[in-house]
């Protein structure tokens, strides 16, 4: 594929495509070489007022439109992604650094199902009647919320915008989107195939700035009637401080986590080694629900790490454009000198690094897969979210203890085990305090089933039915029957 050139840098506002009132712009680079992409309109308080000014007006009709009619736009929505996946997988590489073969299968092929997946719930969504005490007739109907501020995160902007918008848009309401400043181009172009695909003015709104102007007065306005964010814990509180502060507007927030992955001695090694790769070093380490806990049963403890340490050594780093590649850069440079210095924090304390552990390279954000033997569990590499590709490795004696370590943690996020043993398993799931848990698996994450976080992993759930369900409001009516 070649290097998309051209790209689109306003805002979306009432499906036109505008400057900033203040005129800013700032700047969006490729991880992979430091230099500059282009520069993107800043939005600020004043463009977020006439953004959501425009999803209120067109709330009116929109929340009214037949169900089957929202069904096909996001159809024909799901349609453009599709036929543009080649630009748009070449947009987020550029823009996100990951491999532009992961862009173009995983995160727009499985945008474009979760599109279709919520295309097909539009006129679907469905009310009960109910039995009640007296001459009554009871029944319940789901009504939009409203005005929808979304916050979505860098990691994985098109699949974020996709859990975002889908649901949202089918149950009626209408969204002002503000994508994460290190990526707003695919947003931006996803905003030009929302036009394209027929959306009335002002129901999808895009305004791209920074979290603490733009994303804040999302947050606080009185206007907006939810907020749904993804992103790290410490902003999540404040975007729930200013929600509970201005109109006590709503809030789903998906955060942050470090789930843990436990390898039994019965597990099957070699998929073992192959789940435990990925569950960590995928998209980077830049996944909230990556294992990077890894729990390790001590009998065989040396032999699996040996084996995760050679996996680890095949990996291919640098430019997402390389075919070969299977190993972009960290986001940005703030995100890389993180990961650099949880590095140092962990061979302070006194984990043995196997393989790994320094820059790739003099330029881009290229940090090295790392692994961390060794490692206790006060260790802050095994207690804090590092978000970048660095996998813990931690050595337990007995199902009991191993369970009891892996809840002792503020997240809940995720977590799996890898066991040929069924009431092992069933036991792992019933007692694992984490929103997802996987047996012999990892990051399956599919349109039809619910994902979010238990603890401080954040508030509601997003996907399947559940999800849809973060964007109605239950409406109850009671009518008198003459006797």
């Amino acid at each position: 594929m070649t290097v998309p050139t051209k790209f689109q840098t306003k805002l979306l506002i009432n499906n036109e495509w505008v400057d900033s009132v203040s005129g800013k712009t700032f700047p969006t680079i490729d991880p992979a070489t430091e230099q500059v992409i282009t520069h993107v309109a800043e939005g600020d308080k004043a463009d977020v007022d006439k953004a959501v000014a425009a999803a209120k007006a067109a709330l009116v009709t929109w929340r009214k439109q037949d169900a089957s009619a929202r069904g096909r736009l996001l159809n024909k929505l799901a349609d453009l992604l599709e036929s543009h996946a080649d630009e748009l997988a070449a947009i987020e590489s550029i823009d996100n650094g990951k491999p532009i073969v992961e862009a173009k299968h995983i995160d727009v092929a499985v945008a474009v199902k979760v599109f279709r997946y919520y295309a097909g719930w539009a006129d679907k969504i469905q009310g009960k009647t109910i039995s009640v005490d007296g001459p009554f007739f009871a029944y319940t109907k789901h009504e939009p919320v409203g005005v929808i501020g979304q916050i979505i995160p860098w990691n994985f902007p098109i699949l974020m915008l996709s859990w975002k918008l889908a649901p949202a848009l089918t149950s009626g309401n209408t969204l002002v989107l503000k994508p994460a400043e290190q990526t707003p181009l695919s947003a931006l172009r996803i905003g030009e195939l929302i036009i394209e695909a027929g959306f009335p003015p002002g129901v999808v709104n895009i305004i791209p700035g920074y979290g603490p102007t733009a994303g804040a007065a999302i947050s606080h306005h009185p206007d907006v009637n939810k907020v749904a964010f993804t992103g790290s814990t410490e902003v999540g509180r404040l975007i729930q401080k200013a929600s509970a502060d201005s109109n006590s507007k709503r809030v789903t927030l998906e955060l942050g986590g470090k789930s843990p992955l436990i390898i039994c001695k019965d597990a099957d090694l070699d998929s073992a080694v192959e789940l435990s790769h990925g569950a960590i070093f995928w998209n980077m380490g830049q996944a909230c629900e990556a294992g990077s806990r890894l729990f390790v049963q001590e009998e065989i403890y040396d032999e699996f790490l040996k084996r995760i340490t050679e996996k680890a050594k095949t990996r291919v780093v640098g430019n997402g454009f390389d075919p070969k590649v299977n190993h972009g850069p960290q986001i940005d440079e703030d995100q890389f000198k993180k990961i650099l210095h949880y590095i140092d924090l962990g061979k302070k304390q006194g984990a043995r690094i196997t393989t790994g552990g320094e820059r790739v390279g003099d330029k881009g954000y290229f940090v090295a897969p790392t692994i961390f033997a060794d490692v206790t569990d006060e260790m802050t590499i095994a207690k804090e979210e590092i978000f970048g590709p660095v996998q813990a490795v931690l050595k337990f004696k007995t199902i009991d203890e191993v369970i009891a370590r892996a809840n002792a943690s503020t997240y809940g996020l995720a977590g799996a085990v890898c066991t040929k043993d069924i009431n092992i398993a069933f036991k792992f799931a019933d007692e694992l305090l984490a929103g997802t848990v996987w047996v012999n698996a990892y990051h399956v994450i599919t349109p039809q089933a619910p994902f979010g976080g238990f603890k401080q992993s954040g508030i509601g759930r997003e996907l399947g039915e559940y999800g849809l369900s973060q964007y109605s409001e239950v409406k109850t009516v009671y009518i008198k029957l003459d006797k």
